[in-house]
């Protein structure tokens, strides 16, 4: 490099670009933006630019921070990322919870626990409105029953009094018959006698 700049030091046809405004130093440049400063700051020498070793130097100095810049951010970045994540996953075990408490809420609420079974709520309504049902049918059955055995009692009650009454007239009249009878047998006794006397 050296011997490249002696070579066109001692030619002496070095065509010098005019100096520019701005700094390769200037912290507000980016890098694309100190490297073309630094091209324009260069002396032309046919198709080949001279860089004085200083610009090169710091060039290479500010590459080289913008560099272990961007390996600071990048290492923060991901020391940043592996935070949000270790976030994400206590966020998503947190939210895993809350959705497992909100589906137990939602299963008690549309389930209810009879003698340790679960039931639906819908299908526990209908099983306890068909057993009440099979109860109401059962009750009628034992109503409808009982009032015919009431109206069968009352048959058999009715038959027996008049069974009674039947009979009570049947001794009334055997007993009229008998007296009737014993009175008529007296009778004739009596003429009996009275025919033997004569």
């Amino acid at each position: 490099m050296k011997n490249i700049l002696l070579l066109i030091i001692l030619t002496g046809s070095i065509a010098y670009s005019q100096p520019t405004q701005k700094s390769t130093e200037d912290k507000s440049l980016s890098l694309e933006q100190r490297f073309i400063e630094m091209k324009a700051r260069a002396q032309t020498f046919k198709d080949y630019k001279v860089i004085k070793e200083d610009d090169l130097n710091r060039v290479w100095k500010i590459t080289r921070d913008t560099l272990m810049k961007r390996n600071q951010d990048l290492t923060d970045a991901k020391s940043q990322m592996a935070f949000f994540q270790e976030e994400l996953e206590t966020a998503r075990n947190t939210m895993q919870v809350q959705q497992a408490s909100i589906n137990d809420v939602v299963y008690d609420s549309t389930h209810i626990s009879v003698l340790g079974i679960p039931f639906s709520k819908g299908f526990f309504l209908l099983f306890v409105a068909a057993i009440v049902g099979s109860l109401l049918f059962v009750l009628s059955i034992f109503y409808g029953r009982m009032k015919m055995l009431n109206v069968l009692v009352k048959e058999k009650a009715l038959i027996s009094d008049s069974i009674a009454h039947e009979l009570e007239d049947f001794k009334k009249k055997a007993m009229e018959k008998q007296t009737r009878l014993s009175r008529e047998l007296q009778n004739e006794r009596n003429k009996w006698v009275e025919a033997r006397k004569d």
